[in-house]
């Protein structure tokens, strides 16, 4: 029969009424040139390729929604540059890669890597014209950096550019650091949530990673420095109490706890991420991780330093499988490609265990919303003076239960974060042997 307008009870089938148009967040998803976020981004540098990947060919690649070559000359310069040559537009892709710039197939122009024109072979020389032409046209080029295995570009005005950044994941002892990286074939946002979003590893991986993933735990959010976010999850283990943080700095860059050598059974004081890793916007709808997997006493077990083991430490799972397969054991690309090349935000409805996503999405818009007022924004290095403090980390203390169980490993999580946080003003070993020699007293109590 007809509902009576007076009926309470939630509607069913509600399909119909849920059709239209997606509505993603513009502001955040649009990263090209000229667009508020593509603008934002492109203040930092961003890895855009593995070193290895740089053949003896000129390479097509996309960032920041721009077509651009990327290759490397005779002297072992790394150039970036724009798709098309000044002349006459022709395609770089198919330049050759000389002793020193990168000359184009059709009318044999010669480019450096700071895209200034080197030679014109097609003209005679001497004439005032082609001087002319040599001293004032540039083939749009980009400052490149290449360390350990990852290439850096920085898409920004050149006035602007900032010094590269130095985290201390780069220079923990006796940690291997092997590059990778990861496709997704959806938004750069959707990939980026995940690190905030300590909930999902207890139903997306508890069966990829270790047991103690499965307990969903206390969860607490941080917001610090207007450029840090942290997500803790302290989970309970037994008679232990695990507590897992996941890091974003602004705008990209990411570190976590351990994916495989931490389940929660032992001990462990501030252990290091499983990774050191940025997301990188290709275009609106593609995005790329692109890190190291860190592997040693405080990383990962050195067994997992393969290409299977660093793409289920990125998302839980090898990349390449079947679709029945994805469907029965799903990893990160299922779960964020799944939602769409941008993902519909306007149909969102976030909770509390969603508050590290709308943190960081805020302030994203407010940084967006203060370049276009002429505000340039922060960068990381403003975080540390020389070195950058990340706090990504496993901590596994003794905790027996309580009947009050919530509350104990909420108040244990609020120490071992204030221990942690204690240590910003140190670097280095200094800070590690405080950091965890106050943990050790807290286990000790």
């Amino acid at each position: 029969m007809p509902r009576n307008h007076t009926d309470t009870a939630p509607l069913r089938f509600t399909g119909y009424t849920q059709t239209g148009d997606p509505q993603p967040d513009e502001i955040l998803t649009r990263v090209g040139p000229g667009t508020p976020c593509g603008e934002y981004l492109r203040r930092y540098w961003h890895p855009i390729a593995l070193e290895e990947d740089i053949g003896e060919l000129p390479s097509l690649i996309t960032v920041l929604g721009e077509e651009l070559v990327l290759f490397r000359d005779g002297s072992g310069q790394v150039g970036l540059v724009h798709k098309n040559c000044p002349h006459r537009r022709a395609s770089l892709e198919f330049g050759k890669c000389e002793d020193r710039g990168i000359r184009c197939c059709y009318h044999g122009w010669l480019f450096d890597v700071d895209g200034s024109i080197l030679d014109i072979p097609s003209e005679p020389p001497g004439l005032a014209l082609v001087d002319r032409v040599q001293r004032s046209v540039r083939l749009g080029a980009y400052p490149t950096h290449v360390f350990r295995g990852l290439v850096f570009a920085y898409l920004g005005p050149p006035e602007l550019i900032p010094e590269f950044p130095h985290y201390d994941a780069y220079d923990i002892p006796d940690m291997v650091m092997t590059p990778y990286k990861a496709p997704f074939n959806c938004n750069w946002l959707q990939v980026l949530d995940a690190i905030v979003d300590p909930a999902h590893t207890a139903f997306l991986h508890h069966d990829q990673f270790t047991d103690g993933f499965g307990v969903l735990g206390e969860m607490e959010f941080y917001a610090r420095e207007g450029q840090r976010y942290l997500g803790s999850a302290t989970r309970r283990v037994g008679d232990n109490a695990w507590i897992r943080v996941n890091e974003l700095i602004l705008p990209n860059f990411t570190q976590s706890g351990a994916a495989f050598s931490t389940d929660g059974t032992k001990t462990k004081f501030f252990g290091r991420s499983a990774f050191t890793r940025w997301v990188t916007p290709l275009d609106d709808e593609r995005c790329t991780a692109f890190a190291w997997g860190n592997f040693g006493e405080r990383g990962d077990p050195i067994e997992y330093n393969t290409k299977e083991g660093m793409e289920c430490i990125e998302q839980g799972v090898p990349i390449e499988r079947e679709y029945a397969e994805a469907q029965r054991n799903p990893g990160d690309v299922e779960a964020v490609e799944g939602m769409g090349a941008i993902t519909d935000h306007s149909r969102e409805n976030l909770l509390t265990s969603d508050r590290g996503i709308t943190l960081y999405r805020k302030r994203l818009r407010e940084l967006c919303a203060a370049l276009e007022n002429g505000q340039e924004p922060p960068q990381p290095n403003d975080l540390g003076a020389g070195v950058i403090n990340t706090h990504g980390s496993d901590t596994v203390l003794r905790c027996p239960a309580s009947d009050d169980d919530g509350a104990s490993l909420r108040a244990l999580n609020d120490r071992v974060m204030e221990i942690i946080f204690s240590g910003d003003d140190l670097i280095a070993r200094e800070r590690d042997e405080q950091i965890i020699s106050r943990l050790s007293e807290l286990n000790n109590h």
